[in-house]
């Protein structure tokens, strides 16, 4: 499992397997957000699972990732993170789905968009926060969520 943590709250990073579960559990995660419209999250069978939350998107410049999902993502990660869970954005290179609904995340917990994009370029040098179809969509959600 490739990933980088972002924030104390927050990590990004590639599809985790079932095995995966019990070292983001270790780490505190308690939510895990699946960006993959092509992969369904891995069931967890541990006796306290992780929630698992998944919000079927594609990577493409020909359908933007709907603003709906990321509100929905986003509030989720703020619930637990108040309940003092960590939360795992995933997609699959974490390069680029799982980076805007991080992105999201931190624009929810009160980041400038443009901060958040930094942050996590900074945190996570592969995110391409910057790519020309994933950038409107944090500024879009951005100026949705702070209205």
């Amino acid at each position: 499992m490739n990933f980088s943590s972002i924030t104390d709250d927050l990590f990004i990073g590639t599809t985790p397997s079932t095995d995966d579960y019990n070292h983001l559990r270790g780490l505190g995660v308690r939510l895990v957000i699946n960006m993959r419209v092509e992969f369904r999250p891995r069931k967890d069978p541990h006796p306290t699972p992780l929630h698992l939350l998944w919000l079927p998107t594609f990577d493409s410049p020909l359908v933007p990732i709907p603003i709906k999902a990321l509100r929905r993502g986003a509030k989720t990660a703020l619930e637990t993170i108040r309940n003092g869970g960590r939360v795992y954005a995933h997609c699959a290179g974490g390069v680029h789905r799982g980076v805007v609904m991080g992105a999201c995340i931190l624009i929810a917990q009160g980041h400038n968009p443009h901060a958040a994009m930094n942050l996590i370029k900074e945190k996570r040098p592969l995110a391409d926060p910057f790519a020309f179809y994933i950038r409107p969509r944090i500024l879009k959600f951005a100026k949705e969520w702070n209205a």
